[in-house]
């Protein structure tokens, strides 16, 4: 069962992104290659006023989970700013989280001559002497998604993406305001990875400073779906006064809400919530099986990125290199029906390019 989902999700990823845009960041398929013909061909236009003539720079971007949906519209946005720019990318790394492939994955790119690289730094010291590999041999490197721990000597450039533990805070603070008393469950597919477990320390850091009555603890999932499905249930099923469950990564999120689901657990004063847009996740929401869901654009993690990597370029490394934070959104029943009503690439539910209209006030 576990590899069907593993397939399915891969087989989501294929289907929203043409394979070779994948693999080596070239867009494939025709009504897609007309269309990108088309909007490279008024791009170059609009550029060739911005900038000069420049190489057509390749972008290596090492990913974690190179397969895992949530990283569908990172690769959008990575496609669509080197569409603009006129840069190719390549998309490589591990399926599993293993950090010996993605070190691997790096050391290709820096042998290759990568013009700029892009990693998730996951592990808190496994990166440390690629990145100083890469910047020795005179290649930038940032970091997106995942970075390395505050104070830490990885000398990468700049981060852009969520500020994790600031999210795991807010996450704790919106916990409190809703349990505020009782047992919660703080899931983590895989304790100690940098692109989670900030937000567990984040999440406890709120948590404790409240003062509420809450019991919290750190509960280990996996990162494979049903196996974190599985574990989720029976947690619950062994501790039925929990009074909140939290997911701190996609996968645990929407588990989460599939046991708030099979087991109405809302309608016995169990809350629910976590991170990223996954479609059951927000469906959860939807239906009152979920308090929230957070945002993290991923799609801007891929787009600024690429931004950042061709203005270093570009300047000659005067300009270019700057931490962004690429935001934390509460999506609630209030506000969810957008997301599941609008289909676009900028959450990864549609490969067409497009601008999305939208009017009225615009909440702050």
């Amino acid at each position: 069962m576990t590899d069907r989902i593993d397939d399915q999700a891969a087989e989501q990823v294929a289907a929203r992104l043409p394979r070779r845009a994948m693999v080596n960041g070239v867009a494939a398929g025709s009504a897609v290659a007309l269309l990108a013909a088309a909007t490279r061909a008024r791009a170059e236009g609009a550029a060739a006023g911005a900038f000069p003539a420049h190489p057509r720079w390749k972008f290596v971007f090492v990913n974690h989970v190179t397969t895992n949906p949530f990283f569908v519209p990172t690769q959008y946005g990575i496609h669509d700013a080197c569409e603009l720019l006129g840069c190719e990318y390549q998309w490589t790394g591990s399926e599993t989280s293993d950090v010996a492939q993605m070190v691997n994955a790096m050391n290709t790119g820096i042998a290759a001559k990568a013009d700029a690289i892009a990693v998730a730094i996951v592990d808190p010291r496994g990166f440390d002497r690629p990145v100083a590999r890469a910047m020795a041999a005179g290649i930038p490197v940032f970091s997106y998604n995942a970075d390395a721990p505050r104070g830490s000597p990885n000398k990468r450039l700049a981060y852009i993406g969520q500020d994790l533990f600031l999210s795991g805070q807010q996450m704790g603070t919106k916990i409190v305001q809703l349990v505020k008393a009782g047992k919660v469950a703080l899931f983590i597919a895989t304790p100690g990875q940098l692109n989670l477990q900030p937000r567990i320390d984040g999440a406890m850091d709120s948590i404790k400073k409240s003062g509420a009555k809450i019991e919290a603890h750190m509960i280990a999932t996996d990162p494979t779906a049903n196996v974190s499905l599985s574990k989720i249930r029976a947690y619950y099923l062994g501790n039925q006064d929990v009074r909140g469950m939290f997911g701190s990564g996609g996968g645990d999120t929407m588990n989460v809400g599939l046991v708030m689901r099979q087991y109405d657990l809302p309608k016995k004063g169990v809350h629910g919530g976590g991170f990223d847009l996954l479609p059951k996740s927000l469906q959860a929401v939807h239906d009152g099986y979920l308090d929230f869901v957070i945002d993290q654009q991923p799609y801007l993690q891929g787009f600024y990125t690429v931004m950042e990597m061709f203005m270093f370029k570009a300047s000659g490394g005067l300009v270019g290199a700057a931490n962004i934070n690429t935001g934390l959104k509460f999506v609630t029943k209030g506000a969810v029906n957008p997301y599941l009503t609008t289909k676009t690439r900028y959450e990864g539910s549609s490969a067409k390019p497009q601008i999305v209209p939208r009017s009225g006030p615009i909440a702050g």
